[in-house]
């Protein structure tokens, strides 16, 4: 069985070889360390990852040598990790939104990187095209504060702003199906360590129809769909994995946030796929490597049974991950996590 059918069987609840492995996000300190001289796909390969995400390509109008502005109207600082930080957003009022245009899901340049993977990995290794669904871009288009109280000030003009996104999405999703891509990963954070951003009554009302829209949106097209959400998720998670959604993946339960695999797998694993946990903000990064040994043999002892697992860190494969942790989780995961 190769990684692509490892990778897909797993989403499907079906029966596989092995657990398989890929990651959200992978620094490329991590990589320089671990592979000198690579790039991710190099990565990849070299370490035996199952899947490789992949992003849309945007165009940047630099500022300053750090300082951008994303075809979204967003500026952005780059940072040492993988995710720029936000500084500010073009819709600030709901006149913004009126001249508002967001980027053209038809650019000719738009899915290259999903066109490279897919004609070095089909068939061989797992290739996920990360989109968004109903936060993480109105937020960042309308400043993140700003966008958090005109939920309750302005919520008309913050559902118009999540439509806008959502249309977006579809339509690129669409482009991505028709080059052969079979596998998305919406990416957009609802939650601190400690709870919402926002309450579950304006999830339900506001967030929720427009969710399940383009992730129904995204199944209906054929894509088996990962959804991912870190943080303290308790309170909003059964509408996140609401059947009516159809997703098959749920990614990362954060430990950090209080989130344990063991309750995940009993009350959703045997309808959705489950992916992580190794926990990232302490294991991997300040734990030794029998500390990660142990963790990543504790996770496969959860998640493993019945199928339906996927092993990961807890979020991301950040800056700060020690390469011998990394090289220990992958080093157990393939004598612990073969199937009998």
């Amino acid at each position: 069985m190769n990684s692509e059918e490892r990778v897909m069987n797993a989403l499907a609840h079906k029966p596989i070889d092995r657990v398989p492995t890929f990651e959200w996000e992978i620094s490329r300190k991590l990589i320089e360390a671990m592979t000198p001289g690579a790039d991710m796909a190099e990565f990849i390969e070299r370490m035996d990852i199952d899947g490789i995400v992949v992003h849309q390509k945007y165009k940047k109008d630099f500022i300053d040598e750090v300082t951008y502005r994303d075809e979204w109207g967003v500026t952005k600082k780059i940072t040492a990790e993988e995710t720029d930080i936000t500084a500010d957003g073009p819709v600030k009022e709901p006149e913004d939104l009126e001249g508002y245009t967001p980027p053209d899901p038809c650019a000719p340049y738009r899915l290259d990187a999903v066109k490279e993977a897919l004609d070095r990995f089909k068939g061989k290794r797992a290739v996920i095209l990360h989109l968004n669904d109903v936060f993480s871009l109105p937020s960042r288009i309308m400043p993140f504060e700003e966008f958090l109280m005109a939920i309750n000030t302005e919520p008309e003009m913050v559902d118009k702003l999540i439509g806008i996104v959502v249309d977006y999405n579809i339509k690129v999703a669409k482009r991505a199906w028709d080059l052969g891509l079979r596998i998305v990963m919406t990416g957009d954070d609802y939650c601190y360590t400690r709870g919402p951003m926002f309450s579950p009554k304006a999830f339900r009302e506001i967030f929720f129809p427009w969710y399940k829209k383009v992730m129904r949106a995204y199944k209906d097209m054929g894509f088996m769909v990962i959804k991912h959400c870190d943080g303290d998720v308790m309170s909003l998670i059964d509408m996140i994995v609401d059947p009516e959604t159809g997703i098959d993946c749920y990614d990362p339960i954060e430990p950090a946030a209080g989130m344990q695999l063991s309750y995940f797998k009993e009350k959703y694993g045997k309808r959705i796929c489950l992916k992580g946990n190794v926990d990232c903000a302490q294991t991997l990064t300040f734990g030794t490597v029998e500390d990660t040994i142990q963790e990543t043999k504790e996770c496969l002892r959860i998640g493993m049974p019945g199928y339906g697992y996927i092993l990961s860190s807890s979020n991301s494969l950040h800056s700060e991950v020690k390469p011998d942790n990394y090289k220990a989780l992958l080093d157990t995961l393939h004598e612990f996590g073969v199937y009998k």
